[in-house]
């Protein structure tokens, strides 16, 4: 395995989560004010020209680990771009709405979405353990619409009674910010319903907060009877460092099945060289790259968006540069499509 590299040490000891904390207690050490995580990356002095003025209704969250591997002194550090709230999340955009991928029209029942054939999605909570402002949710009503506020009974009676559906997709939210033992008492319960045949986990957690994949949730995936298959999502090379590695070695060690899903974001990703990078580092941490998405055109997030046509031009360079493995599928949800469609020229 290549390891992946440290990108500097100025602000180690301030920003890193330190030895021996549990993930908990490092979730909830993280950055909620933005002024001070432009102080931990030096830069205080630009807080006016870079903060947005005004409150976008979305606020900040960001694990210390996170902004460690941001490069100091850099306002256009692709890692704090997804996270610092901007000036351009107030301008209202055409097109962009609320509920782009027509979640709210594909809900069953308390926190569960039926979009596509043979698979369900369970909101298991609205909590992250960071918020990136392009999030397609980030205006979704989870105070309402979170399954496991209902003990996962209506989500449960539903699927049960669903022989069609044979995969369970765990989201939010993110699914892996619940404690362990209440993923449990999920899992026993669909573990029960003959004819699901897959559990799927979409979580940003083991990039973001490597120290969730800590023994008891590694003992928790191993007692599933179901094959598992987890999906990342990173979308910068400098998102996965060694303690990144190190957590999807153990999670492989339990026998599940790593990809990675970006979003093809404008100032982040949006080069050949950053997406071919972003491929090399997650094959050597054992993750297949899977998706990259274009933009779900949340309210607040216009900014990010680059055009297909640009879009299809560095899938075409990816092509040149890496084995086919390695070059992500271009695609863009469509709400009441049957599934994920193709961006094609």
């Amino acid at each position: 395995m290549i390891p992946a590299r440290p990108l500097f040490s100025h602000i180690g000891q301030t920003a890193s989560p330190g030895s021996g904390r549990s993930w908990l207690a490092i979730w909830r050490d993280s950055i909620t004010d933005p002024r001070e995580l432009l102080h931990l990356l030096g830069l205080e002095g630009q807080a006016d020209a870079l903060l947005a003025d005004g409150d976008t209704g979305f606020r900040v969250r960001v694990p210390r680990g996170f902004v460690a591997r941001m490069q100091w002194g850099d306002a256009r550090d692709p890692l704090l771009t997804q996270v610092l709230p901007a000036a351009a999340e107030l301008l209202e955009a055409p097109h962009y709405s609320s509920d782009p991928v027509g979640d709210m029209d594909a809900r069953v029942g308390t926190g569960l979405l039926h979009k596509y054939a043979g698979r369900a999605l369970l909101i298991a909570t609205g909590s992250c353990a960071i918020h990136c402002r392009y999030c397609f949710r980030r205006h979704f009503p989870y105070a309402e619409e979170t399954a496991a506020s209902g003990q996962w009974r209506e989500a449960i009676d539903y699927l049960r009674k669903s022989a069609d559906v044979d995969e369970v997709i765990l989201s939010g939210g993110d699914p892996l910010s619940l404690a362990t033992p209440k993923l449990a008492e999920l899992t026993r319960a669909l573990a029960e319903i003959p004819h699901l045949r897959r559990l799927r986990i979409h979580t940003r957690l083991p990039i973001v907060l490597p120290e969730r994949v800590d023994g008891e949730l590694l003992d928790w995936l191993q007692t599933i009877p179901l094959p598992k298959v987890m999906v990342l999502h990173a979308n910068h090379a400098n998102e996965i460092d060694e303690t990144v590695a190190e957590a999807c070695q153990r999670l492989r060690d339990a026998g599940v099945s790593l990809l990675n899903q970006s979003v093809l974001l404008r100032g982040v990703n949006d080069s050949a060289d950053a997406l071919a990078e972003l491929s090399e580092r997650l094959i050597a941490c054992g993750i297949l790259p899977y998706y990259l998405h274009q933009l779900d055109r949340v309210q607040g997030a216009a900014h990010f968006e680059v055009p297909d046509a640009q879009a299809l031009a560095l899938i075409a360079q990816l092509e040149a540069r890496v084995a086919g493995y390695l070059v992500p599928r271009l695609v863009r949800e469509v709400p009441g499509a049957s599934g994920k469609r193709a961006v094609r020229s």
